[in-house]
């Protein structure tokens, strides 16, 4: 059977192949019309999308958080490249500059500085002339020629307030600011063409598309910069077709609406650039301040390709976390500079050379965050409702960033040393490992402003934003000078103590023996640290080393209602009248205990503690000042007698005798605490410090004042009074009506030329001195059984 095959003709064939092409140009047609109906439709609907959001600010105008003014006095030890750094850092300008900073303008020479104040300064607009000589400050004069004896410079910014939920850190800057490097490295790594295509790089895009495909994952990105500004104003995270297609739509619109520099400065005001302690950095202005401690404006080229190296993955390239990958992606990006033609291959391996040059700062010496959120705090009661954040506001307040700095690092320093001490006490109880680390708390304070000056609330910001000083804890011995100034009271008003024959002073003798008082109806018994009790004691030796037998025998002389009252005018509204309120059982905080400690400091005058100065427009103009509350307390004679005795609390066998050991020499009072927790309360003429630390689950933290927060307390003291500022300690001058005697340390009497040299100083109220010498004794007219028994009255 033979097979017969029908051979089609040309014609026929012709006609078969024009219907296929009808077919495929008919499936084209209908392809893009359905994809411009769909492009047009969603160009349409989120069109409104987009001018909805651009109705908005792109970005919020949060309120900025200035620093105290730094003070500058004829004497100071302070260069004149340090004054002429902090001024341009606070945004003045050289007075030739192209705009002139209406923050104000300042003009050196090899000797001064002359600062020129502008409309929108903290300060008035009268400038002065700052000479130096040597590193100190020889003169200031103002703009007449007149001498100053001080002069402010303009404070300098700490942070903004974070904008959002996410406690977002943002820095806004204009496309001017960005130095030419930088925005040549994010072009090199992320967007070669950005300057010429209009938002969509095609052939990347349709690369990357079929990388994504044969690999069956997402192996490449073809984003624009635009793309990208696109996906993080108006889109989710997901990574979906139909979302990349929304993504391309919003970038033809905001390529229509905006310049490519207007994008290229909106992408580098909201491109992520890593997380900093609980915060998220934003921008490069933010990141330019984070990782180098600088404005944007100063970046080097090593600087910039090493910001732009990070756009990719943030986190992954941290340069503190992970120093090694960030080095290798910044020389990545010098290379991919080379190959743009933006830099030469020389300058390129020159700078490879470079190591990480980065911030040493943490977040909390930086940013103060513990103190900036109590100025949020402050600022919600004082404002109320009002959303001073989304305003841009200018908040002064009392912070010094030297200071600061120092508080940081002494907590730093301080802590790996006092973890120690826990590890070794589980070890010894077989408890390795369960006990837990403790918490730390540091606020300082001027104690004649009462200025917050410094304040650190916690290990670390990053780990916990509990605020340990505001957090009420029991006040332990620091409490106990309150009983001693109670004391003092009497004998200015010339009232004699039940079963004394002469007024109050710190020969007072007082019964160190363990004593049981019956508190609503149970016994109370309270011990000596350590079991250990002396007898009869004097009052200076009482507060010396801290006993607390004696110290409640005197509040019980004093009475107890009486030491309470005191200790709540004084701000520890907790205190009652029980024999516990004389050893600090009742709660304060650190920052309640540092407005405490004023009146000693301060003449007796209570300054209450405080952090917001004055509350400004973004142009300057003044919203509120803020005024300090004071009251007086104690009488001036008081609060010297009472710092006289602080003062031999940190001499010889004082408990606080370890900060001479630590190196701390400056005239100072202070007093150690251990009641759960372990305190340390101390200043000197010009800086007072309250030092906390404890558990937050509020177990017994088993370790001395003396050995867990005065450490901390004389490493700051220390780097405090290395500062200009601080430097100038003078010793405490006893008011009128006080007199200071050298007392014999055997007998305890005022000396005569004819005692030992062993004596020490105490201060007395006039009249309170005692009249025997260390020679001539008070005959003891008790009898034989009153002297074995230790009763009656021991001559003085």
């Amino acid at each position: 059977m033979a097979l017969r095959i029908r051979i089609p003709s040309s014609r026929s064939q012709h006609n078969l192949t024009f219907r296929l092409v009808m077919v495929l140009l008919a499936c084209c047609a209908f392809a893009g019309l359905a994809l411009l109906a769909t492009g047009g439709y969603y160009y349409l609907r989120y069109r409104g999308v987009v001018d909805a959001r651009l109705q908005q600010p792109l970005f919020a105008t949060t309120a900025k958080i200035y620093a105290a003014p730094r003070e500058v006095r004829p004497g100071q030890h302070l260069s004149l490249a340090l004054v002429v750094r902090e001024l341009r850092t606070a945004g003045y300008t050289d007075p030739s500059a192209p705009t002139p900073s209406p923050l104000g303008t300042f003009a050196a020479t090899d000797q001064s500085v002359a600062v020129h104040p502008g409309p929108q300064s903290y300060h008035s607009q009268d400038g002065a002339l700052i000479r130096f000589s040597g590193g100190v400050v020889s003169a200031i004069s103002d703009d007449h020629g007149q001498p100053l004896a001080s002069y402010e410079l303009e404070p300098l910014l700490i942070t903004g307030l974070s904008d959002d939920a996410n406690r977002t850190k943002r820095r806004l800057v204009t496309y001017s600011e960005l130095p030419p490097n930088l925005v040549q490295a994010v072009m090199a790594i992320e967007d070669r063409r950005f300057f010429e295509h209009d938002g969509v790089n095609y052939s990347r895009l349709f690369s990357a598309a079929l990388r994504d495909i044969l690999s069956g994952r997402k192996v490449e990105g073809g984003s624009t910069l635009t793309m990208q500004l696109a996906r993080g104003f108006f889109l989710s995270p997901e990574k979906k077709f139909k979302r990349k297609i929304i993504e391309i739509v919003i970038t033809f619109q905001l390529e229509h609406r905006f310049t490519k520099q207007q994008i290229f400065e909106m992408y580098a005001n909201e491109i992520n650039l890593g997380q900093r302690g609980s915060f998220s950095i934003d921008g490069f202005g933010e990141a330019s301040r984070v990782y180098f401690g600088k404005d944007v404006r100063q970046l080097n080229l090593a600087e910039s390709a090493l910001l732009a190296g990070m756009i990719q993955r943030p986190n992954y390239f941290s340069p503190y976390r992970h120093p090694d990958r960030a080095l290798e992606r910044r020389n990545l990006v010098l290379d991919a500079m080379v190959e743009t033609g933006a830099i030469t291959k020389e300058s390129a391996e020159q700078t490879k050379l470079e190591s990480l040059h980065l911030s040493q700062e943490s977040v909390d010496a930086s940013d103060a965050p513990y103190f900036v959120d109590l100025v949020r705090d402050q600022l919600n009661q004082k404002l109320g409702e009002h959303d001073f954040n989304r305003e841009g506001l200018r908040i002064y307040t009392s912070l010094d960033p030297d200071l600061q700095s120092a508080a940081t690092a002494a907590v730093a320093q301080a802590i790996p040393a006092i973890d120690k001490q826990v590890d070794q006490r589980a070890a010894r109880l077989h408890r390795i490992g369960s006990l837990p680390h403790p918490q730390v708390a540091l606020v300082a304070l001027n104690p004649h402003t009462g200025q917050v000056l410094a304040l650190v609330g916690g290990r670390s910001y990053g780990f916990s934003q509990l605020d340990h000083a505001v957090a009420s804890r029991p006040t332990g011995s620091i409490f106990k000078p309150i009983v001693y100034a109670a004391a003092f009271n009497t004998a200015v008003a010339g009232s004699t103590l039940p079963g004394q024959d002469a007024l109050f002073s710190p020969l007072t003798q007082l019964s160190d023996e363990q004593t049981t008082y019956e508190v609503n109806g149970q016994d109370y018994t309270p011990r000596n640290f350590e079991g250990e009790y002396h007898g009869q004691v004097n009052a200076r030796f009482a507060l010396m080393r801290s006993l607390n037998n004696a110290t409640i025998s005197l509040a019980s002389l004093v009475g107890f209602d009486t030491v309470a009252t005191l200790a709540q005018q004084l701000g520890i509204a907790s205190a009652r009248a029980t024999p516990a309120v004389a050893i600090g059982a009742y709660d304060a905080t650190p920052l309640d205990m540092a407005g405490v400690y004023t009146a000693f400091a301060n003449g007796g005058l209570k300054i209450d503690p405080w952090m917001v100065a004055s509350v400004r427009t973004p142009s300057g103009d003044v919203l509120t000042d803020y005024t300090p509350t004071s009251k007086q307390i104690l009488d001036p004679r008081v609060a010297y007698l009472t710092t006289s005795m602080m003062e031999a609390v940190l001499q010889g066998k004082g408990t606080g005798a370890g900060v001479r050991n630590m190196g701390f020499t400056a005239p100072a009072a202070g007093k150690t605490g251990t009641e759960h927790d372990a305190w340390f309360a101390g200043y000197t003429s010009n800086l007072l410090c309250i030092v906390w630390v404890g558990n937050d689950d509020y177990t017994d933290l088993k370790i001395e004042g003396a050995h867990a927060a005065a450490p901390i307390w004389a490493d700051f003291m220390k780097r405090a009074v290395a500062l200009p500022q601080y430097s100038d300690t003078a010793e405490f001058t006893p008011p009128e009506g006080v007199q200071l005697v050298q007392i014999d340390s055997a007998t305890n009497l005022p000396a005569d030329s004819t005692c030992s040299t062993d004596t020490y100083t105490a201060a007395f109220l006039n009249g309170t001195v005692p009249q025997a010498t260390c020679s001539h004794p008070n005959p003891d007219h008790r009898n034989f059984l009153q002297k074995i028994f230790g009763l009656g009255n021991k001559p003085q």
